[in-house]
């Protein structure tokens, strides 16, 4: 008789074979050229810009760090945190994907994020593309560790395989499918699995409604949890010596619940900031098909993000229910969406699910290795070291970099103990304090200049750093997310030195002026024709 794992072993092994099979389908075309490699070349559709948009942000965390959350101290922290995401989702859709896509065009062509940004400024010298390509590489490498910590938590919970070997094979089809396919294959995979992923989330939170007994059972068990379903407390499971949470006569044991403060609430909404500096995000708005096309894109997204954060929460407040006892750490309960799939689901149709898991690891960590390589690639090797680079030239460049946040992400993720959600914190908060106040200040403030741009990158990555190490232990009002402190402070270096150094060149504020032209909503797509041959002529004559 076949076994239970097998079907779950072959439905996983058929999905990673249908996503390399993307990424050779896409390679020829991908390598055709930079642009191509790193955006597609700007021909990607509103469903396949949305929902890639999405599964890359979520990540691993969306399947296994939220629910954990949401099984070991209930509602407040996850539920405020996803209306923070729910929001920022919105406002970056609204606030930015038209502007960028825009300027991105008419600022040079610009192709990747810190491209955007030396471009808009006239940087010659590559000081501001250096810097964020640079910041890009540090954080990403720390969200790619944090993907793979999901990949080897996932195999080690299904089949009981060894942590460490599973971690890196899984790592490793990432990695092929990426340096292969490019991102038309990293953009086509994550369509799949932004669809896979919102399957699986819908479908294990009605079974474990079930199998917790239905609505109204649960419902009562969770009410007798100190603040477990409260959003103004956070329920408090009371550890023994070693970290674990008490069991007694059969129940967890939770002590008095604590307060969720005003302070804290602001904290996880923070969270909804960190979309303005999202370079995996960012990077769709440049590849985006059509300007006319990004409201379908945001009514996609905001759609698909709404429902799978409202799905991840409930599959671990009612995962408490119906596991009661089953996890007694926060780091073991981000494996509650695993295990609540093998309990209700036949063999085939669990793997099927829990390869929505993979499906969240892949697309997150091919985006942000991709990133990371077009960073290095096209922004530091061609804009700093060799201005005559040819393609080639910088897509092997590009390649060996995946090649080292590969072998990273895996030094990073090598610790089975991480918590992904913490990790990912850490990162998404560097990156959107470094980059989120500098994009929306490029797109809506004229006066903005070069140094402050610079300073604005700068003061965002080091208030991150000092603030998380230094002074959040200090608790109190302190306690607070780091990327809410450390966006004020950018945005405040930003104007400041923008203010007490020279203004921006005449050449800059008419490119800003042809920018601002028209209102956001009233661009066509024959202007963006209009604004490439801007753009190429600029190139001819030197600039």
């Amino acid at each position: 008789m076949v076994s239970a794992n097998f079907w779950v072993f072959l439905a996983m092994v058929i999905y990673f074979a249908v996503m390399l099979g993307i990424g050779f389908f896409y390679s020829r075309r991908s390598n055709s050229s930079a642009s191509q490699y790193f955006a597609g070349g700007r021909g990607v559709g509103p469903w396949l810009t949305a929902l890639s948009a999405e599964a890359s942000d979520m990540s691993g965390w969306l399947l296994m760090g939220l629910p954990g959350l949401a099984y070991f101290t209930g509602l407040a922290d996850p539920m405020w945190t996803a209306i923070g995401l729910a929001l920022g989702t919105y406002l970056n859709w609204k606030l930015v994907a038209r502007r960028l896509r825009r300027y991105s065009v008419i600022a040079g062509d610009a192709i990747t994020i810190p491209d955007f940004f030396s471009k808009r400024y006239h940087d010659d010298k590559s000081i501001i593309s250096t810097i964020a390509a640079a910041i890009i590489l540090v954080f990403f490498c720390v969200y790619v560790g944090s993907c793979f910590v999901t990949v080897g938590k996932l195999f080690t919970t299904l089949f009981g395989f060894d942590y460490h070997l599973t971690m890196i094979l899984g790592a490793a089809v990432v990695f092929v499918y990426t340096i292969v396919g490019g991102y038309l294959s990293v953009v086509a995979t994550d369509f799949v699995q932004g669809v896979l992923m919102f399957f699986a989330l819908a479908v294990v939170f009605f079974g474990s409604i079930a199998g917790a007994g239905g609505v109204q059972q649960t419902a009562e068990f969770l009410r007798g949890i100190p603040g477990f379903v409260s959003g103004t407390h956070v329920a408090t499971p009371a550890l023994d010596e070693i970290g674990r949470q008490i069991v007694r006569d059969g129940q967890a044991v939770f002590g008095a619940p604590s307060e969720y403060g005003v302070i804290t609430i602001i904290s996880m909404l923070a969270w909804g900031l960190g979309y303005f500096g999202m370079p995996q995000v960012l990077v769709r708005f440049l590849s985006i098909r059509s300007v006319s096309e990004v409201r379908k894109s945001r009514i996609i997204a905001t759609g698909w993000c709404v429902a799978s954060l409202a799905c991840a929460i409930m599959i671990g407040l009612v995962g408490r229910a119906m596991m009661p006892v089953h996890f007694l750490t926060q780091t073991d309960a981000e494996s509650v969406f695993i295990v609540a799939a093998q309990m209700l689901l036949p063999s085939f149709m669990c793997g099927v699910v829990v390869s929505g898991i993979f499906a969240a690891s892949m697309s997150s960590s091919s985006s942000y290795m991709i990133i990371g390589a077009s960073a290095m690639g096209e922004n530091i090797f061609r804009g700093l070291l060799h201005r005559k680079a040819t393609d080639r030239q910088v897509m092997i460049v590009a390649r060996l970099t995946l090649v080292v946040m590969f072998l990273f992400g895996v030094l990073v993720a090598y610790d089975q103990n991480s918590s992904i959600f913490q990790v990912v914190s850490y990162a998404w908060a560097g990156l959107g304090a470094s980059f989120g106040p500098l994009m929306l200040c490029s797109l809506y403030w004229r006066r903005t200049n070069r140094p402050g741009a610079v300073a604005g990158m700068l003061v965002g990555t080091a208030a991150v750093l000092i603030w998380h190490n230094l002074v959040k232990p200090l608790g109190g009002v302190f306690a607070i997310y780091e990327l809410l402190p450390a966006f004020l402070l950018s945005l405040l270096a930003i104007v400041a030195v923008s203010l007490v150094t020279a203004p921006p060149s005449e050449e800059v504020l008419d490119e800003f002026d042809h920018y601002m032209d028209r209102p956001d909503d009233s661009v066509v797509d024959g202007e963006l024709l209009v604004a490439e041959g801007m753009a190429a002529g600029q190139a001819a004559s030197g600039r």
